[in-house]
């Protein structure tokens, strides 16, 4: 039987947008299925050096959001939402982002960033966490991707 893989693309930056890609990743791992990720276009700020620490809750335009847009839109309002979250993870014993990736990266999950987008915000690989293996293009992504599914988050 062949091995089941997995690649995640997470293309979104809030800390609420970052979590399904990475829960869907602790999964496939304590399933026994490989998994890589490939953070792309705002999705690579969730693995930047200066930003992990300090997602945001997109609020505005989010239509489940439990705030009328007027008032999701005031400044602050992100950071609020992301100290909420923040609170309500911790007491489910959800780890933070930062420790999350540390942990998937460990259990064997495969970190990549996007080349194109890399270009685009002027970063280097200095710039990332240290648990971003390299960065590829997207013909490199579907390379590594060939034989098993992609999710889109």
């Amino acid at each position: 039987m062949a091995e089941r893989k997995i690649s995640i693309i997470v293309a979104h930056g809030g800390l609420d947008q970052i979590y399904p890609g990475l829960i869907m990743a602790s999964g496939a791992r304590q399933a026994g299925i490989q998994c890589s990720l490939f953070f792309t276009f705002f999705g690579l700020f969730a693995v930047t050096e200066s930003k992990i620490d300090h997602l945001h809750v997109n609020l505005t335009g989010n239509p489940n959001s439990p705030l009328p847009t007027l008032l999701s839109a005031l400044p602050g309002m992100d950071t609020i939402a992301a100290k909420a979250m923040g609170w309500k993870m911790e007491a489910l014993d959800i780890p933070g982002p930062r420790e999350m990736m540390k942990e998937l990266d460990e259990a064997g999950v495969e970190f990549y960033g996007c080349h194109l987008a890399m270009e685009m915000f002027g970063l280097k690989k200095k710039d990332l966490i240290p648990q971003v293996r390299d960065i590829i293009t997207v013909a490199d992504f579907y390379a590594l991707a060939e034989g098993g599914q992609i999710l889109f988050t």
